[in-house]
């Protein structure tokens, strides 16, 4: 079941096309990893997912509602942007006092124990917080009003690593035990890889790619393969992304099945055949256009 779907949404600024065609879907109870070059368009769609910014075609739904103007909704939704605003003279408690007048859903029990486990002070005031902490403030107000739907933009820039943990491991568990729903745009694509159960890459206002992470593991492989006598195109058959020779040795980057693979190579007896293991990173760079790609960018 989907609980976040866009269709076909387009998006304009005066002669600039922010978004184009764009379709994107979410499942329930699921962790959805949002990635694209800086201009890619992912603020704007997580603005409008939120509501902030209205298409001029297409249609943003959550749980088959439409989210522009519909204040049940924004109820139970969670937004931490990448640029934070807080109420200039507000501290931690009171702004605290301002969520829970607002969102139903809040749990006071777990907004001390939060405050507590991140060693926040709650009096003083979130404009003398660090950016990195004024982060950790949003997450603990967010992640209190216990959402339904969480959406993230960079939520871990800034964080230090034990910090960072800290913030996934609420994530994953509100995942699991309440069936939270998640879209987080990030660049770290490391970070995504260990939690996210889907992908979507976009590129100048498109969706590029949208696969369950599972999936497009299991259809890219880096191999290497070494031959005493060079067979006449021993890889025909095979899709091949990437193809490089170091010395006696091919190494490929092919979308197919492992199964496939094996049978294409192991028919040109081969002295040397392994299949490597490939990063998310790696299969981004060579599923969409190569080393040279413009997605290349988007690895920290």
């Amino acid at each position: 079941m989907e609980m976040i779907r866009i269709t076909g949404v387009d998006k304009s600024f005066d002669e600039f096309k922010a978004l184009t065609d764009l379709d994107l879907n979410v499942k329930k109870g699921s962790i959805y990893g949002l990635v694209g070059v800086n201009g890619a368009g992912k603020t704007t769609i997580i603005k409008h997912l939120t509501g902030i910014l209205k298409p001029d075609y297409g249609q943003i739904l959550i749980d088959d509602e439409p989210v522009y103007e519909n204040i049940k909704l924004k109820e139970k939704m969670g937004f931490i942007p990448d640029d934070l605003y807080f109420f200039s003279t507000y501290n931690l408690k009171e702004m605290s006092r301002f969520y829970k007048s607002i969102y139903p859903g809040w749990d006071q029990v777990r907004f001390d124990f939060m405050i507590k486990q991140f060693s926040l002070d709650p009096v003083r005031k979130l404009s003398k917080f660090s950016k990195g902490m004024q982060k950790q403030a949003a997450f603990i107000l967010t992640m209190s009003s216990k959402p339904e739907y969480l959406i993230l933009d960079e939520p871990i820039d800034g964080l230090d690593p034990i910090i960072r943990k800290l913030v996934w491991k609420y994530i994953v568990e509100d995942v699991a035990e309440r069936e939270m729903t998640v879209l987080v745009s990030s660049h770290n694509l490391r970070e995504l890889e260990g939690i996210c159960d889907s992908i979507g890459i976009i590129s100048k206002g498109a969706m590029l790619l949208e696969r369950d992470l599972d999936e497009l593991k299991a259809d890219v492989h880096k191999i290497q393969v070494a031959y005493k006598v060079h067979p006449d195109n021993p890889y025909a058959g095979l899709n091949v992304l990437h193809k490089e020779t170091r010395g006696t040795v091919d190494l490929l980057i092919v979308r197919n099945r492992k199964e496939v693979v094996e049978e294409i190579i192991n028919e040109s007896k081969p002295a040397i055949f392994d299949i490597l293991p490939l990063s998310l990173e790696e299969i981004f760079i060579y599923e969409l256009g190569g080393e040279n790609n413009e997605l290349t960018e988007i690895i920290l």
